[in-house]
């Protein structure tokens, strides 16, 4: 009877064993890979943009637009939008980490959605899903809303200073910055309609933003109009002049109901 009993236990236990190995054969011939639904913060092998870093950072500058009434209401910032690169590469699930404005939320959001495939991500061996965060700024142009400096005149208000005795303009934050008549898309829609792509720039494939700075006299003309900025050359600064130069005229900036000057600095962008 004993003999028996462990008999019976010897062939449990050899079972078991028996078990045991098989299984750990298993899972060391078949190992467990990611998740096919879970989204990775961390991964071996980072997602990264169809085209480089480089390239998609170039695609931001060239295509992100600055909302009107984010403009008018001078908001600016910074929104971080977080995604997710799926395993085809496409993007999903964008949002805003944490909301900014309406306006500038919403553009950014459009940007990311409107931008390449990505390469996905790579983990222990196969793709994964991967979350992402992407910083948009947005940095308000001088004098474009908020508390922008103007001019009320160039009458001695204040005492002479500098070393030869130059009166002092009087200097102040406007009631109502100045603003392109029919709107800031009208502006930059005027800009878009009239502007020559330089046929040097073009055969060298050069595009990017030029910043132009001007003073919005009085009655609303642009005068005093120059360089704000890194040059692009290849006749890009050049048409950007020319283009501030023969824009329209804009509503002068209001200070006690009074129009005043303001001085704006704003990109003229070349894209090809």
């Amino acid at each position: 009877m004993h003999m028996l009993v462990r008999q019976l236990a010897l062939v449990a236990l050899l079972s078991t064993v028996s078990l045991t190995a098989a299984q750990a054969q298993k899972k060391l011939k078949y190992p467990k890979g990611p998740a096919a639904s879970e989204i990775y913060d961390a991964v071996q092998k980072p997602a990264v943009p169809v085209g480089g870093l480089p390239a998609y950072a170039s695609y931001l500058e060239r295509n992100q637009q600055y909302p009107t009434q984010a403009l008018r209401n001078g908001k600016d910032g910074t929104v971080n939008v977080t995604f997710v690169v799926e395993k085809t590469g496409v993007i999903s699930n964008v949002a805003v980490q944490q909301p900014l404005d309406p306006a500038l939320d919403a553009e950014a959001v459009r940007l990311i959605k409107g931008g390449p495939k990505w390469t996905p991500a790579e983990h222990k061996g196969g793709k994964v899903r991967q979350r992402v965060t992407v910083p948009i700024s947005y940095m308000l142009p001088l004098g474009a809303g908020g508390p922008a400096p103007a001019v009320v005149d160039d009458q001695p208000t204040k005492p002479p200073v500098g070393t030869n005795g130059a009166p002092a303009p009087t200097v102040v934050t406007p009631e109502q910055p100045a603003r392109p008549v029919g709107g800031t898309d009208a502006f930059f829609e005027w800009i878009q309609k009239n502007q020559r792509y330089p046929a040097q720039a073009r055969q060298r494939k050069v595009e990017g933003r030029v910043p132009v700075e001007f003073l919005i006299q009085k009655d609303g003309s642009l005068t005093d109009v120059k360089l704000a900025g890194k040059r692009l050359g290849s006749g890009l600064d050049e048409e950007a002049l020319r283009l501030i130069k023969a824009a329209p005229k804009w509503a002068p900036a209001q200070f006690q109901g009074q129009p005043v000057k303001q001085k704006m600095v704003l990109p003229v962008i070349f894209q090809l």
